[in-house]
């Protein structure tokens, strides 16, 4: 009877310590910054050069750094909760709206976003939806971009630096 009870004990240690390994979340907090070998850049718009990230248990701190063609770099700070609920902020005197979620079962985390901005005195908006994962030591973020002028996707690589 005492056997039992041990070899019952052992047996559910070991499964619930395996369940609270594979119940950890990635580890997005970090800086890091685009692998522009693995990374296909397209055509000559702003891409995201880096991103410093902290993920609190209900919160997302971003620090992106955006850079054009010619080396020029754009960067901006971002505070979202992490349950979804829309954070306003302004950027280069453009409105933007974004809402994150996760870290989720599949240890994504889904940030969508609109930024309002004018081209040739036409009100525009830029409305992008990004999904986080890491694998393999990287950053991947799927992204899809779409305006009036039409739309864009993709997967950006980054290594962490720090």
């Amino acid at each position: 009877m005492k056997t039992k009870t041990i070899t019952g004990l052992v047996i559910l240690l070991v499964f619930l310590t395996s369940l609270a390994v594979t119940a950890q979340n990635p580890d997005f907090s970090g800086e890091w910054k685009l692998n522009r070998e693995k990374t296909a850049l397209t055509d000559n718009s702003l891409f995201l050069a880096g991103i410093t990230i902290k993920v609190k248990a209900d919160s997302l701190f971003t620090s992106r750094v955006y850079e054009n063609s010619n080396g020029e770099q754009y960067p901006f700070d971002e505070n979202v909760t992490l349950d979804g609920k829309e954070g306003k902020i302004t950027i280069y005197d453009m409105p933007r709206v974004t809402k994150a979620t996760g870290v989720n079962s599949d240890g994504s985390i889904i940030v969508e976003s609109k930024t309002t901005f004018y081209n040739n005195g036409s009100e525009d908006n830029l409305v992008a939806k990004e999904i986080w994962k890491i694998a393999d030591g990287l950053l991947t973020i799927e992204y899809n971009n779409t305006m009036s002028a039409g739309s864009g996707t993709g997967t950006l690589y980054f290594n962490k630096t720090k």
